[in-house]
């Protein structure tokens, strides 16, 4: 499955960070990997870190998967609201399921720092206005309940988020205090860096093609023939999984984005700000660490590649044209165009667990507008996995829910 367009903005402006070798000899291993993008980083770097011999493949390049294609907002906020979440899982699990969120944006923020990151991760607030007059009213009813949990939050009225935003025709909106951005796809390669000195292997080019379920261990075998013997197996795989797991469990949706030229003065009112609105399917903003600003939105069922990179001009104008409304006299210089795919779920909520017929194996699957932030939360649920525990969100993750 292609999982990017031509043309992903942070594939290009990194370039070529770092190469590995596919996989050429046997390998032994407590843990085996399998999908080297965003995810598959934080997994590895948690399983390096709690002393496991770790191996990691992909089929593809590294990171060259949907995380070259990420508009990496790192936002506590599930695409599912949490008054509606509530309604679906319980306080509980919706509460819970909002606070690891917030929790993870922290979380990177500290792993950063520790590895001494360059890829650009800032603090900002998030503004999530209507952008329908009728849309006010639930609008304010999610303000309320997120107050009522304890999250910075703040609600703004239309004119108050024409001046400090200078948007118009919007109907209010929320705006919290909790967000971040980041490159993604430098942070994994960092991440990856990092663990590769403390004993990581990692192996692109290299695609598992069978496994064989022993009591105590799994024998993957790959593309070139070679066999990986592991005690365990974490999947990584993000929208791929739709490959591998025949049940409907996720819907594949195709999302666009826009980044324009370099103009530091024309995105300084929001360049502390990561900004969405109550459209179906919703736009989104955020600047970059080089001072563009990127919009997406757009969203189409996937249904091939081919298909969803022939709407790129279309979606291009649609996209502006959703700008326009808000920045009438605002012009766009576009400089990349490019289209993504990613899962969105019934709840909002990411599938990281067991599986009933993969034996010794756990999958960590981050869905929706929170795959990154997820995926931090599945450091921890993979590392209580390892150690035969379960976490406070396993029943709300899980398979069959």
């Amino acid at each position: 499955m292609d999982l990017k367009s031509n043309e992903p903005f942070w594939l290009l402006k990194n370039g070529l960070t770092a190469s590995y070798p596919s996989l050429k000899s046997n390998e032994e291993c407590d843990v085996l990997i399998i999908g080297g993008g965003i995810t598959g980083s934080l997994v590895a770097h948690q399983m390096v870190n709690d002393g496991y011999k770790t191996v990691l493949i992909d089929k593809r390049e590294i990171c060259n998967g949907s995380t070259s294609a990420t508009t990496s907002m790192l936002q506590y906020e599930i695409d599912v609201p949490l008054f509606e979440l509530e309604e679906q899982i319980g306080r509980k699990g919706a509460v819970e399921s909002y606070k690891a969120c917030s929790d993870a944006i922290d979380i990177l923020e500290k792993l950063t720092k520790k590895i001494r990151s360059d890829a650009g991760f800032k603090r900002k607030k998030s503004l999530y206005f209507a952008s329908k007059k009728k849309d006010a009213d639930w609008l304010k009813e999610e303000y309320k309940a997120r107050k009522n949990t304890g999250f910075e939050v703040k609600w703004l009225e239309a004119d108050q988020i024409a001046d400090q935003f200078g948007f118009e025709n919007t109907y209010g909106g929320i705006l919290s205090k909790q967000g971040a951005s980041i490159d993604a796809f430098k942070f994994a390669h960092e991440l990856f860096e990092h663990n590769v000195k403390k004993g990581l292997k990692i192996f692109d080019k290299t695609e598992m093609k069978k496994v064989d379920y022993h009591k105590g261990f799994n024998l993957v075998t790959v593309d070139s023939g070679f066999q990986i013997k592991t005690k365990k197996i974490i999947y990584c795989i993000g929208y791929e999984s739709k490959n591998l797991l025949k049940e409907n469990f996720v819907d594949l949706k195709s999302t666009y984005a826009i980044v324009s030229e370099i103009d530091n003065d024309k995105f300084k009112n929001i360049g502390n700000t990561l900004v969405w609105n109550t459209d179906d399917p919703y736009i989104y903003m955020r600047t970059t660490d080089d001072g563009r600003l990127l919009i997406g939105g757009g969203d189409e069922d996937f249904y091939d590649a081919g298909k969803r990179d022939s709407l790129l001009n279309k979606k291009e104008k649609e996209i502006l044209k959703n700008l326009k409304k808000i920045k009438p006299d605002y012009h766009f210089y576009t400089d990349f165009v490019w289209a993504g795919t990613f899962g969105e779920t019934k709840d909002g909520l990411p599938y990281i667990g067991e599986h009933k017929k993969f034996k010794n194996s756990y999958f960590v699957l981050g869905f929706g507008g929170n795959g990154i932030t997820f995926s931090v939360t599945g450091m921890e649920m993979a590392s209580l996995f390892m150690q035969n525990k379960k976490h406070i969100l396993s029943k709300y993750f899980r398979f069959g829910r």
